[in-house]
């Protein structure tokens, strides 16, 4: 059992990997209440808080919206043995799906380095087919079936060391521009990461003509970035400054520089 009685919300943080603002996110909306409070105001969480925490953070990895957890857990039936046993079997059914990722990745690295993939659905095995669909028509109807097409071929036929750069590339760029979210997105700085972040695109667009200059497309991009927090998530998280810092700049770099 845990010997502890009391944490203070910076230890419980510290402990479950979260931050105090979470925390105090959960103290607001009644999904984790402290324990006591001191005479100060500070927090102090016990025992059945940490077990709570805990799963609280289970149900977020399953994707379970705060609603409800807060409807489960405040359930009077609600049995911990019960619950945790669950996690376990939606664990193991998650970790095969990812054992299934893993292997059509190692996969599709050897078709595209030989050359030898012929179906574009095998770029998509190991995904809820439901889900691949989604994503594949969210794509068509955003910016058209012929980019799809064109950047699904194109990365069939890329070699693998070409495919591998173009993504260390991207993520270079990414962490780059992260770092300048905090400037005018207008700048030349930022505008000078803006422009190798659309070329970037455009290799994964397989967009090669130099007269093409999709600028609209780009822009529809740009309003994905502030619309859907998918398509902005860095280390598993969103940031919604940062999407709306990217949306700045490319609509400024395609009104300014797609001309």
């Amino acid at each position: 059992m845990i010997e502890r009685i009391n944490y203070s919300v910076k230890q419980i943080a510290r402990l479950a990997g979260v931050s105090v603002r979470t925390l105090h996110l959960y103290d607001k909306i009644g999904l984790l209440k402290p324990s006591l409070r001191t005479r100060a105001g500070y927090r102090q969480y016990g025992e059945a808080e940490l077990f709570r925490l805990q799963q609280i953070l289970f149900y977020r990895e399953l994707d379970i919206p705060l609603k409800e957890i807060a409807e489960i857990l405040n359930d009077p039936q609600f049995d911990l043995i019960k619950a945790l046993s669950g996690h376990k079997q939606s664990l193991i059914s998650r970790r095969d799906r990812l054992n299934t990722l893993l292997k059509t990745i190692d996969k599709t690295i050897i078709n595209i380095k030989n050359k030898t993939m012929n179906n574009v659905e095998e770029l998509y095995e190991g995904l809820p087919k439901e889900q691949a669909a989604v994503w594949r028509k969210e794509a068509i109807e955003k910016w058209g079936e012929d980019v799809v097409l064109r950047s699904e071929t194109g990365l069939l036929e890329m070699g693998k060391l070409d495919l591998e750069q173009l993504k260390t590339d991207q993520k270079n760029i990414v962490q780059k521009l992260k770092s300048l979210s905090g400037k005018n997105p207008e700048s030349d700085e930022v505008q000078e990461q803006i422009a190798l972040h659309y070329a970037n695109i455009r290799s994964f667009w397989g967009v090669s003509d130099p007269t093409d200059l999709k600028a609209e497309t780009y822009k529809g991009l740009a309003e994905l970035y502030a619309a859907d927090e998918r398509y902005t998530i860095i280390n598993g998280k969103s940031d919604p400054d940062y999407a709306a810092f990217m949306h700045k700049g490319m609509f400024y770099f395609a009104d300014n520089r797609l001309k």
